[in-house]
């Protein structure tokens, strides 16, 4: 029998790929909830199969040990994410517009996805070496699609003359700021809404790139006479 391969090194001898990938987003999703309330290591193979609604054996022909589905939960939030910025990228926007859409799906999807956020944090350590390793990979691939929107936008002239270690680096805030929304929304929770959340920190981002286009812009010192 031939042997499929999805998310990574996770295995499956089940052909249909589409009920493999429902499967394993309602597995990713069960053990979130699990290992929240419970912890990752208290967690048990038979609980993860009750909440789920599967039998021990069906749950085994989509995962083979706990650190699959801990690797899964994982991936489950980099797919979310990547599809919700990739959507927005293909939207009809131009200029800044389309660099308020990316951040703003982004956001979104964080929000969605608050819990497995917060538990991909927690207890990520726990995968194998090279399963933390994809999982960096996939937050850099995450990343990697906002730097390359601005870097667009910088070069039709949408957004200021920015050096690419500038673009890096608010890359890299944008993407902690939507993980921010997770980490902190006990707080955040009583002040804003979520769409509160992505104007304000939208408008901080874009402030910042105005601040940095006019100073960029201002007219070189008159010579001495």
């Amino acid at each position: 029998m031939d042997t499929n391969t999805d998310a990574g090194e996770v295995t499956t001898n089940i052909k249909n790929q589409e009920l493999v990938k429902e499967r394993r987003r309602q597995i990713a999703d069960g053990a979130v909830k699990l290992f929240i309330k419970h912890g990752y290591h208290k967690t048990t193979t038979r609980a993860l199969a009750k909440e789920t609604g599967l039998s021990i054996g069906s749950l085994y022909e989509y995962v083979s040990t706990k650190d699959d589905v801990l690797y899964l939960v994982c991936i489950a939030i980099h797919s979310e994410v990547e599809q919700g910025v990739k959507d927005a990228l293909a939207r009809p926007t131009i200029g800044k517009a389309a660099l308020a859409e990316v951040i703003r799906e982004y956001f979104l999807a964080c929000n969605r996805m608050s819990d497995h956020v917060l538990l991909m944090y927690q207890v990520t350590h726990f995968l194998p070496l090279k399963w933390q390793e994809k999982v960096l990979e996939a937050e850099l691939r995450i990343t990697n699609l906002f730097i390359e929107a601005m870097r667009e936008l910088r070069a039709i002239g949408k957004l200021p003359m920015l050096e690419d270690d500038t673009i890096n680096l608010i890359g890299h805030n944008i993407s902690v700021l939507g993980h921010t929304w997770a980490f902190r929304r006990w707080y955040f929770g009583k002040h804003f809404t979520i769409e509160q959340y992505i104007e304000k920190q939208t408008e901080f981002i874009m402030s910042f790139l105005e601040e940095t286009k006019s100073e960029g812009h201002q007219p070189p010192p008159s010579p001495s006479i």
